[in-house]
């Protein structure tokens, strides 16, 4: 009698062989996802097979081929004119930049995103910057009580505590008022606001919309693409993009988490023009039926004229699972090969990709001053073991690296020698990368950039250094538990 596996095994590991057969045909030759990706996924897939073979379903989903976002054709017509004029102004490689010496000097990094994100380069922008939660959120919530034609507010994680309650209080009290109030959250990071607020801000005249929500209660298909941008834009005007959710933990009142470092932007100006489109592109996603139609009548409602005076230029990027181009890296990479003098990277997750490795080891061994920020205090302990790891690559080819001491470090800021810097939702790990979606803002200013230098260099005062001897007397146990979230990186 000739025995085979399929003669021992049962039914359901049969089935169980069959399925992960297939997603490893779909992984390796139709989904043609980054090597680290495809050999993570495989890895899961025969290791754990059932879990495995769950966790695919629901979180291996390719939205690259697919078309989210979509304009109208006023909106089209509008924002391919500023396209083809700011096109067009390239060729001479002055006029964009209006003479300023900066823009001058990094006209490649705003073209390649104008070409390949369609992202419109703006000057006369001021920014204040914020790095305490009550700064920011005491700027936010004057913002909103002055405002006196719109509320858009997109944010990845609304916490109904005290002051997601105020939050929630404030936005139905101006929907009570007239004003327009449009609030956009993702469906995960959103779970804690409870329904009966909800329904008292549509009673007031506003409007909620859940980002990718699941059309079955309980299962969403798409939970591993999450919205984490944090975008606010009052009366056109006023934009606010970087790294704060609204909670209690936002404002340093958690124990666990300590206080709270984040960096935060204001802006005010022609930058604010693409955080609402960004805003009024993600609603679109929400399946609320108040959709949102922007015509040659109401247009000027929601870009309304401003003055064209001196100030900050200005990109705001968006990137997400939807297209190919990983936008936000690659601008990041641009910017790091561009270095002359330093490097200044703050993430609280640094689970990068061999391309941003890659350039910043190129960097180190060309002279660069590279000084990487990560925190003390672990929200994700995979994640953070990863970090170790990477960071520990880095310092053996000289890289300064510093561990946040004073709480929990969550900005997401890049600075380039005292001349252009980023800013915003997007961490530097594979996740934002590549899984969610994210909005920075790249500034063209050394103001702006001498300022987040500054405090970068203050927040050195209130950290750990990790130097190489320190990372090389690591625990036995460290090692293994970097060298298995390593392994499992592109996934976390």
């Amino acid at each position: 009698m000739t025995f085979s596996f399929f003669t021992l095994a049962s039914p359901f590991s049969v089935f169980v062989f069959i399925v992960n057969i297939l997603f490893s045909f779909t992984i390796i030759f139709l989904e043609r996802k980054t090597p680290q990706s495809t050999y993570a996924w495989l890895l899961f897939l025969w290791i754990i097979p059932v879990l495995g073979f769950v966790f695919y379903l629901f979180f291996s989903q390719n939205l690259t081929k697919r078309k989210i976002y979509r304009y109208n054709t006023p909106e089209n017509e509008q924002y391919q004119l500023l396209l083809r004029r700011q096109k067009k102004a390239l060729v001479d490689r002055q006029q964009i930049a209006k003479n300023k010496t900066i823009a001058k000097k990094y006209h490649y990094n705003i073209e390649y995103h104008l070409n390949v994100s369609h992202a419109l380069y703006t000057d006369n922008n001021s920014i204040d910057i914020f790095t305490d939660g009550h700064e920011k959120f005491d700027a936010l919530f004057e913002a909103i009580e002055n405002a006196r034609s719109t509320i858009h507010i997109e944010y990845y994680i609304i916490k109904y505590d005290t002051l997601g309650q105020k939050f929630m209080e404030l936005l139905t009290k101006k929907a009570r008022e007239g004003i327009e109030v449009r609030l956009l959250f993702d469906e995960m990071g959103g779970r804690y606001i409870p329904r009966s607020a909800l329904k008292e801000l549509e009673s007031a005249g506003g409007q909620y919309g859940i980002f990718f929500p699941s059309r079955l209660r309980f299962i969403n298909l798409r939970l591993n693409y999450r919205d984490h941008r944090k975008i606010v834009v009052i009366d056109g005007k006023t934009g606010f993009v970087g790294g704060f959710n609204v909670g209690d933990e936002y404002l340093g009142l958690k124990k666990k988490m300590g206080y709270w470092r984040d960096t935060h932007l204001k802006i005010e100006g022609y930058a604010a023009y693409e955080l609402q489109m960004r805003f009024f592109l993600d609603w679109r996603t929400s399946g609320n039926k108040a959709k949102l139609n922007i015509n040659s009548e109401n247009i000027h409602r929601y870009f309304p004229y401003m003055e064209n005076c001196e100030g900050s230029g200005i990109q705001i990027v968006s990137s997400g699972p939807d297209d190919p181009n990983q936008v936000i890296k690659q601008g990041f990479i641009r910017m790091i090969t561009n270095a002359e003098k330093y490097i200044l990277i703050q993430s609280p997750y640094f689970v990068t990709d061999e391309s941003i490795m890659e350039a910043l080891k190129i960097a180190l061994l060309s002279g660069i001053d590279v000084r990487i920020m990560i925190p003390n205090k672990p929200d994700h302990i995979f994640i953070y073991w990863a970090t170790l790891s990477y960071v520990g690559e880095l310092i053996k080819y000289g890289a300064r690296v510093y561990i946040y001491d004073n709480g929990f470090l969550h900005a997401k800021v890049l600075v380039v020698d005292d001349q252009i810097a980023a800013v915003g939702s997007c961490n530097f790990d594979i996740r934002s990368f590549s899984l969610n979606f994210e909005t920075n803002a790249f500034i063209y200013d050394p103001e702006i950039a001498v300022k987040l230098r500054d405090i970068f260099y203050r927040d050195i005062e209130k950290s750990i250094y990790y130097d190489t001897m320190a990372y090389e007397k690591r625990s036995r146990a460290i090692k293994v538990k970097e060298s298995i979230s390593r392994l499992f990186a592109p996934l976390l």
